[in-house]
């Protein structure tokens, strides 16, 4: 590494999700209780699956993800997965990526992570209500669909 270039260190936070992620895996697809999210990001090539499991009061009662990324996308996703747990459908959608950036420390060039973990619970949360004949949520941070949530 060259003198005047100075590496930048992941914050304890984003490293600590990294190491021990938090509700790493999958659910049922099946399942009608259960809402599949598939997000990804063009230009860092993160893919990012989150699945969450609702109750019949629109709880999430279970959560679940898969990650193929950086250190700050493997922990956007955990962090996510232990915001959501047992909140109401209508108050995880109003979670924002500013919110997960803050409590994560993330820097900027890194900000598109956390934009990954907002899509991926609308998205979760669309295909619920889609399978329950419900209202979809369109996203608004500009994450690509990574593929059909059936893979």
């Amino acid at each position: 590494m060259s003198a005047g270039i100075a590496r930048r260190p992941y914050h304890e936070k984003v490293i600590d999700h990294y190491e021990n992620p938090r509700n790493m895996g999958t659910l049922d697809k099946s399942d009608p209780a259960v809402g599949t999210g598939l997000v990804g990001a063009p230009a860092c090539g993160d893919v990012m699956r989150l699945q969450i499991k609702v109750d019949d009061g629109g709880n999430i009662v279970d959560v679940k993800f898969k990650t193929f990324g950086c250190g700050s996308a493997i922990a956007s996703s955990s962090y996510i997965t232990e915001r959501v747990r047992g909140l109401n459908i209508d108050d995880a959608l109003k979670i924002k990526n500013t919110d997960i950036a803050k409590e994560l420390c993330l820097p900027p060039v890194k900000l598109h992570c956390s934009m990954l973990a907002e899509d991926a619970i609308k998205s979760a949360i669309s295909d619920y209500r889609k399978k329950r004949g419900g209202d979809v949520i369109h996203s608004v941070s500009g994450a690509a669909p990574a593929a059909s949530a059936t893979a």
